[in-house]
């Protein structure tokens, strides 16, 4: 084997990105006009400064680059203009404790590589941005689109910050940005150097919002320490899950009927059960649910009722939790009980996210 293909040093866990190659959608594969925020792909956020996102659909597509399985689509819905504090881009927060290896604060502060594919039904100048977030500093360089509707490879590498450290906890102290759109007051001149302020792109910004039916499509993105990019580090579907579960765990909903927990009946009204999370989470949850009547189902000793509101959280931690909500029939205290989903819409989640 020629020295060109091996690989030396640590070559295992070396993507910063969970979730680049859009494996793992526990929320829901699409999503229209869902208003920024964590709407589908785990770990990926839709930001947006002044709605610059406008309405779109997110969602999960098989539309890829040879060897992926998935890509990130969105296709948006009527133009939204990109005026001087507006913006729009998808963004990864990554944890203090997870990047010490780049010795930001330092004169030995390392570089790191972003490699992405892309395609986009808008050709132009895009930008990508390195932040850090908990002290208000920015990287910002751009990529080219050159040929609609086609599969493009990218690279960028972003220099090290020299002058401020990254803390060394569970905070959001790195993100990596895809920007599509950004007015004046988010550009700057300047590119690869690290400076304060909450900047996204150049002048040169192509404005993806403004174009009524336009498509932006990603997939396979890692980050890694070093100014060469490596092929993409591709992890099983249970590695990628149990990482993105963190920050976000859903329990699984497959239709009505479907197992939720067993509990019990703490007096008339209330029913309680409790959940321990397959992971620990990065810190402690608060709850993610879509509820309505009859949407879980309680049954046990010969009764039946349901849960029409929203479950509470209590007692809960990074570890697990317990959970309590109404039932709309009385039942015996201390009765066990089996808790079901009784609506394909029901959903029960816990979210840690940075």
């Amino acid at each position: 084997m020629p020295l060109s293909k091996i690989q030396f040093g640590n070559t295992s866990n070396r993507n910063l990105i969970i979730n680049g190659d859009f494996q793992i959608f526990q929320r829901a594969t699409s999503a229209t006009n869902p208003g920024g925020g964590y709407d589908t792909a785990d770990r990926w956020r839709s930001s947006q400064n002044s709605s610059g996102l406008g309405n779109y659909t997110a969602e999960q597509s098989t539309d890829t680059p040879n060897g992926f399985g998935f890509s990130y689509k969105l296709t948006k819905s009527g133009a939204t203009t990109q005026g001087s504090g507006v913006s729009a881009y998808i963004q990864q927060y990554i944890e203090g404790q997870n990047v010490q290896h780049l010795n930001y604060g330092s004169s030995s502060a390392k570089k790191v590589t972003a490699s992405f594919h892309v395609k986009s039904s808008v050709t132009g100048t895009y930008g990508v941005r390195l932040g850090d977030g908990q002290a208000g500093k920015h990287n910002v360089q751009t990529f080219t689109i050159s040929s609609a509707n086609t599969w493009e490879k990218k690279v960028v590498t972003f220099n090290g910050d020299t002058a401020t450290a990254l803390a060394n906890d569970n905070s959001a102290e790195l993100d990596f940005a895809i920007v599509l759109g950004a007015g004046s007051s988010k550009q700057t001149s300047s590119t690869n150097t690290w400076a304060s302020g909450d900047l996204l792109s150049t002048s040169s910004q192509t404005q993806w919002p403004q174009t009524d039916g336009a498509t932006f499509f990603m997939t396979c993105i890692q980050l890694e320490v070093g100014d060469v990019s490596t092929e993409f580090e591709h992890r099983s579907f249970a590695e990628t899950l149990e990482k993105c579960q963190r920050y976000f765990i859903m329990h699984s909903n497959l239709g009505t009927n479907t197992a939720l927990s067993d509990g019990f009946s703490w007096d008339a009204t209330e029913v309680d059960f409790m959940y321990t999370f397959p992971v620990q989470m990065r810190a402690t949850p608060s709850i993610y649910q879509v509820t309505g009547a009859n949407y879980f189902k309680i049954q046990g000793n010969s009764v039946t009722s349901y849960v029409d509101g929203n479950w509470t959280l209590q007692y809960a931690s990074k570890f697990a939790t317990s959970h309590y909500a109404t039932s709309d029939a009385s039942r015996t205290a201390g009765d066990s009980c089996h808790i079901t989903f009784n609506n394909t819409a029901a959903r029960l989640g816990y979210s840690a996210e940075l």
